[in-house]
Formats: structure tokens, C-alpha cells, sequence
């Protein structure tokens, strides 16, 4: 296993585009975020996707990228998930958050454009939960605009 880059590469701006643009296949929710998640492996190819409420009204992009995957495939180790939104640490819908999922599943590495906003819980703490558990998080900001566009149907969310 190799040490992951811990800045962001230009194929961690093309995958987390890649996640923004499967953000804008939710069915928007009035509680919650439109989402969508990628996982490559260590050589740059897709390993699966997902988008939020893509199997049912709770799921969430990230966990629905992982629910495509065998949770003891042994490339997870050096696989990077790239999600439009922070992973959630706080979660209404399910007892698992998707940052406690991605720690689970043994992913090193998550890269994410906008930080979860305190629309629907105020202690999002996705990122520190993972930097916490020893995941390498990348914050890619300048994609935040794009990232918050398939959400502005929700109170308080500009683009």
C-alpha cells in the first residue's frame, strides 16, 4: 500500500467533477442534499458510484456507492471516495453515518468540494470524524459553487 496523496492531483479535480455531475440525478428533497459520491481505485479507475436517494429515500450518495462494493475488497485500502458533500458525521435517517460507513470500509482517503452546511443538523463533523479515524481528507473549495448548484432548491443555499 502506497502513501496517498495528501494535496489535491488533477485527477482528484476530474473524479470529484466526475461526483458533482451524479449530484444532479437526485430527486431533490426538501430535507435533504443532492449528492454524489465516487470511489476509484489506487489506478484511477471507478470502482462504483452513487447519488443520494438513487435506491430509496434515505440512502445517501456515499453509501450507495459503497453498497455496490464487497466490504472486504481489499483494493478499498487504497481507494479514494470523492463526494460533491463533506461526508455526513450526523445522520437523522439511518443509526450510520456515512463518514463511520467510509471508515468501515477501510478507505485511506476522501475528497470532498463543499462542506456540509447546518441546514438540516448543526453538528456536521464528517471530516473530523475521518481525519480522526486516520482518513486523509481533501477539501477542494474552489468546486464548492458547483457542488451547492443541484442544491439551491433548498432555503439558504446560493450558488
Amino acid at each position: 500500500m502506497t502513501s496517498p496523496p495528501t494535496r489535491p492531483t488533477p485527477q482528484d479535480r476530474h473524479w470529484l467533477t466526475e461526483a458533482i455531475a451524479l449530484s444532479r440525478l437526485c430527486p431533490p428533497s426538501p430535507t435533504a442534499f443532492c449528492v454524489g459520491a465516487v470511489i476509484v481505485d489506487h489506478h484511477g479507475k471507478e470502482m462504483a458510484h452513487g447519488y443520494s436517494r438513487e435506491a430509496d429515500a434515505h440512502v445517501h450518495a456515499e453509501e450507495a456507492a459503497l453498497a455496490k462494493l464487497d466490504p472486504h475488497d481489499p483494493q478499498l485500502a487504497d481507494a479514494t471516495l470523492y463526494t460533491s458533500l463533506e461526508p455526513c458525521g450526523l445522520r437523522k435517517s439511518r443509526p450510520a453515518t456515512c463518514a463511520s460507513l467510509i471508515v468501515a470500509a477501510g478507505i485511506t482517503r476522501v475528497v470532498f468540494a463543499w462542506r456540509e452546511p447546518s441546514l438540516f443538523v448543526t453538528a456536521r463533523q464528517g471530516a473530523h470524524l475521518l481525519t480522526a479515524a486516520g482518513v486523509t481528507v481533501i477539501e477542494i473549495p474552489d468546486l464548492a459553487p458547483a457542488a451547492r448548484a443541484a442544491n439551491t432548491y433548498l432555503p439558504g443555499i446560493d450558488p
